[in-house]
């Protein structure tokens, strides 16, 4: 085994989190892993809670490294894609939903937010309803996850659907059509320096 560092923890750690879910995600099973003893973790690591929240970030890594929307760019078309990069990004692990959830963004997240934020500011959403819309269409997001990855193949709508009264629709077909249905909620006013 090479040099253990910070990087290779949350690697394996991840690979662990794949393999068994992250209700059996242990230090002494990361460590046996790593072929080292576990107190050497917590020389990276003092508590399982911040290699938690470090494996958040990293299962996050492809979305929050998304180019950030450009001057100009068209927000409804954005906003969705932002979604749907945080589904697909939570989507690539198991329990990656539950992993993520309750986490804080850290300096560098925050920044990336605020300027999402003011990308939206400067395309004519309101500061507080754009604060609102990125809230819930990140709870949204993680609840559709969170009930996709719990799926046991007993689909709700799979129940309905038997005797006629829902029809059958995918997860991702939920997810769109709930997004779409949040955007068109959104309030918008002309944009920033703009005359009305």
């Amino acid at each position: 085994m090479s040099k253990l560092n910070r990087s290779t923890v949350v690697t394996v750690a991840l690979e662990v989190l794949d393999e068994v879910g992250l209700d059996a995600v242990s230090t002494r099973r990361i460590a046996q892993r790593l072929g080292v003893e576990q107190p050497s973790l917590y020389w990276h690591f003092p508590n399982k809670s911040e290699l938690l929240t470090a494996m958040a970030e990293a299962a996050l890594h492809d979305h929050v490294s998304r180019p950030l929307p450009e001057e100009g760019a068209e927000w409804r078309t954005w906003f969705a894609e932002n979604f749907r990069s945080l589904r697909m990004a939570l989507l690539a692990h198991r329990d990656g939903a539950r992993l993520h959830s309750g986490t804080v963004p850290r300096a560098e997240s925050l920044a990336r937010i605020l300027v999402k934020m003011d990308f939206l500011y400067s395309s004519g959403i309101p500061e507080r309803a754009a604060q609102i819309a990125m809230l819930a269409a990140g709870r949204f997001t993680l609840g559709s996850v969170l009930e996709e990855q719990s799926d046991d193949g007993r689909h709700v709508t799979e129940a309905g659907a038997a005797d006629k009264q829902i029809p059958p629709f995918s997860h991702e077909e939920a997810f769109e059509e709930g997004l779409a249905m949040l955007i068109a909620g959104i309030p918008t006013q002309s944009p920033r320096g703009q005359s009305a």
